[in-house]
């Protein structure tokens, strides 16, 4: 009744040969790539990976990544090397992207390559877990960032940091729901206020070079505690930081000549974000001893405050900014996740429609955004990293494997990109370790937890997916017809070529 109260309106509003035109054609719909437009150049896909990227990571994680290693010299060490993973992974999934252009992300490389079951745990998980709980982490980091001024010498209420979190998803939602092009113009300010104030940092931290600021870097290997698993956990650390390397892969769709943006996107922003994060790095440590950066509650504002001065009110300024422009691109790409796996029949049907007045894949946004609200209720930093490190490796892992199994399985399909076969061994390897190593060395009930969620997809996927019971769609049917006239939402147009 939606789609059909919708064509009735359009049909009045152009007259007798649209009415005409509409009783010949199939029903109404619409198609996401209709914004493609809004990636033509490869500036604004590497305005996604960095603004993606370069959020809360480089201000949180630097106390964690030197407290697993404990010494300078590792830790520049291990930025370095996630850098370096983070890019290898995305070359792999530049294949991937330019082989299967499907938004999405891993989830199009999982069916393909694995059949529905990978790919719908991968959704299963993704959408309930890693994503909205990504999502939750940033808006917190921008929460405790935004209060902190405002209760000088004490920790902000919790009530304070998740109400702030909570209408930050709520405003970043509302505008990628309203306007694929106001979101993009949004990242890319947000993107350009990050990069001043990672620009200053680094710029700081030259000069103090230059002045001879080098006592924290002698011996700079001394007292470190190398393992297996603490470098384990020093990657999931610095991981996190990178994470986002893969975000346009979600939007493949609606990139311009993806064979030539998505690699050049890739090959630019990642190592881009490498040496910034080595810089940043290197500066927190030209006026920070290690024992000091670990006490300090906040390195990027003990930086500011020891090297700005008067200024310093800058950092927390920037870093907000930063946090922001990081939760936007996290909700514009995820939010193609949730519509691809409706689209898919692996959620409800209304969560692939598109928006009639803004081209968006609004309930999927709504979806997403109010999933991570509820992370933020319990919210704990520390736990949902946890949860997301762990279980997205899992799927990072599957991911990159699928292009070594699809080299044998799919030898038709063109490939724009062929990366070198032993690149994918390596990360699918590395993958392997990093979900491996912490469960061994330094196990957790957070590991069995996720993976028990994990695995309970199969429950559900065998009951509204395979067996399809009638009354499941009999609930489903009504509240997708309630939600597309709510919403003025309809169907994707298929895609004829």
């Amino acid at each position: 009744m939606g789609e059909e109260s919708l064509r009735k309106r359009k049909g009045a509003d152009k007259g007798i040969e649209d009415r005409q035109s509409l009783q010949s054609h199939e029903p109404q719909t619409m198609n996401l790539q209709k914004q493609a437009n809004l990636f033509l150049f490869p500036f604004c896909g590497i305005c996604m990976i960095v603004g993606t990227i370069i959020g809360s990571g480089i201000f949180i994680s630097p106390k964690s990544v030197l407290a697993n290693v404990g010494a300078v010299g590792p830790c520049l060490i291990i930025w370095a090397a996630c850098g370096i993973l983070a890019t290898l992974g995305a070359l792999c999934f530049a294949e991937l992207g330019t082989m299967i252009t499907k938004s999405g992300g891993e989830y199009p490389y999982l069916m393909e390559a694995f059949g529905p079951i990978p790919a719908f745990l991968f959704s299963w998980t993704s959408l309930l877990v890693t994503k909205p709980s990504s999502f939750a982490i940033i808006c917190l980091s921008f929460a405790e960032y935004a209060s902190a001024p405002f209760y000088p010498g004490c920790d902000p209420p919790q009530a304070v940091i998740k109400c702030l979190a909570a209408a930050a998803i709520v405003i970043i939602t509302t505008v990628n729901s309203l306007s694929v092009k106001l979101g993009s113009y949004l990242q890319n300010f947000l993107t350009a206020a990050k990069m001043i104030i990672v620009i200053i940092i680094i710029i700081s931290g030259i000069v103090l070079l230059a002045q001879g600021k080098t006592e924290n870097f002698k011996d700079s290997f001394k007292d470190s505690t190398i393992s297996v698993g603490s470098i384990s956990l020093a990657f999931y650390n610095g991981l996190w930081a990178y994470d986002g390397w893969n975000q346009l892969n979600y939007i493949t769709e609606e990139l311009k000549n993806p064979y030539r943006n998505l690699p050049l996107s890739i090959i630019i922003g990642i190592p881009l974000v490498t040496v910034c994060y080595v810089l940043i790095n290197v500066s927190y440590f030209t006026v920070m001893t290690s024992t000091e950066l670990l006490q300090s509650p906040a390195v990027a504002v003990t930086f500011g405050n020891r090297v700005l001065y008067p200024a310093s009110w800058i950092v927390p300024l920037f870093v907000v900014c930063s946090t922001l422009g990081s939760a936007n691109g996290t909700c514009f790409t995820a939010g193609r996740l949730v519509y691809v796996a409706g689209r898919e029949g692996h959620m409800l049907k209304v969560l692939s429609y598109i928006s009639v007045k803004h081209l968006t894949p609004a309930p999927a946004l709504i979806f997403y955004g109010a999933i991570a609200i509820i992370y933020i209720i319990p919210g704990d930093i520390d736990t949902l990293i946890n949860y997301f490190s762990f279980a997205v490796w899992i799927f990072y892992g599957l991911t990159v494997l699928s292009v070594i199994v699809m080299r044998f399985t799919r030898k038709e399909f063109s490939r724009p990109i062929r990366i070198p076969i032993v690149i994918p061994v390596i990360v699918t390897l590395i993958a392997i370790l990093l979900v491996l190593a912490p469960i061994i060395t330094a196990p957790e009930l957070a590991y069995l937890y996720c993976a028990l969620f994990i695995l309970s997809g199969l429950i559900v996927y065998a009951l509204f997916v395979h067996l399809k019971f009638s009354w499941a769609q009999k609930i489903s049917k009504p509240i997708t017809m309630h939600l597309q006239m709510l919403l003025e939402v309809v169907p994707e147009e298929e895609v004829t070529k």
